[in-house]
């Protein structure tokens, strides 16, 4: 089982966005010392979208082979193709990761039907771990609490990343799904919320800037400790909101590079943080005691 806190790890690049694999090689430490229960590699904050499938399995190579087992890598390797998804879960198993992330298809919009096959055929053609990644607000389609059901039948589909932040939406995931089927916030606002319900942990971006707190939070929020996690979560919840001022890595990457952590480069389409929004986010970084 995974659980805790789960940093959707941000791939560093240089200003002409080639990959920075030494600044890779720090986060990846600073982390593992941090406290994060397991590093996923290459997903929406990793700039899954913008890397080619060389790079894309690259990233997840190097991030396993680092790790060394410390803790679990988890891999995303979501497409709109039933095909590439597959063949990039074939391959983040090859490479050794743990399990594997897949974002729900986007921009095609299938049925909740063909959600289901997709999954399905995903699931039976390779047997790695594979958790189920549910954000319509980027992928124009929601899988709903009943389909993920239906898949949560599946051997090894084994969770779900659940960024609605509806938490009328989890409890009802809550109350159907079996035991042993792990829900986790996709959503950093209302995670802990989700855990304080039952959720298994989450998958941040706010952790790439805050690793410790964050874990933390997690770890009080899993053992019952309501009173300690509502109290670093309200230290860090200016985070879970300044990180958000822009699309997603936008706001992070800036955040990172501000901190010393990395170059600071992003691809197109993606653009570097507006300048409107620098003290925001410094002041948040700073407020949140990571600055």
């Amino acid at each position: 089982m995974f659980s805790g806190s789960m940093v959707a790890l941000a791939t560093p690049m240089y200003p002409d966005g080639s990959l920075d694999w030494d600044s890779l090689h720090n986060l990846v430490e600073w982390h593992i010392e941090q406290g994060s229960r397991a590093i996923v590699a290459v997903g929406t904050t990793g700039e899954s979208a913008t890397l080619n499938v060389k790079e894309h399995l690259e990233v997840i190579r190097r991030v396993v082979d680092q790790v060394a087992g410390r803790i679990p890598v988890i891999a995303g390797t979501g497409a709109n193709s039933t095909a590439e998804a597959m063949e990039l879960t074939e391959n983040a198993a090859k490479c050794g990761a743990d399990a594997c992330l897949l974002v729900t298809p986007y921009y095609n919009k299938p049925t909740q039907e063909g959600l289901f096959q997709h999954y399905r055929a995903i699931a039976r053609a390779v047997a790695i771990p594979q958790i189920l990644y549910n954000v319509p607000g980027r992928t124009a389609v929601d899988m709903l609490p009943d389909t993920v059901c239906r898949l949560a039948a599946i051997g090894n589909i084994v969770g779900i990343k659940e960024a609605t932040g509806n938490l009328q939406r989890a409890r009802q995931l809550l109350d159907t799904l079996p035991d042993g089927f792990a829900l986790y916030s996709g959503d950093d606002a209302t995670a802990l919320e989700l855990i304080l319900m039952g959720g298994k942990g989450e998958i941040s971006v706010t952790a790439n800037v805050a690793p410790a707190a964050v874990a933390q939070m997690c770890e009080a929020g899993m053992r019952g400790d309501g009173e300690t996690a509502r109290a670093i979560d309200q230290r860090i919840q200016i985070l879970h909101k300044a990180l958000f001022l822009e699309s997603n890595p936008i706001p992070v990457k800036w955040a990172l590079k501000e901190m010393g952590r990395i170059e600071g480069g992003i691809r197109l389409p993606l653009t570097g943080l507006s300048v409107q929004h620098h003290a925001t986010v410094r002041e948040a970084l700073r407020t949140a005691g990571v600055l």
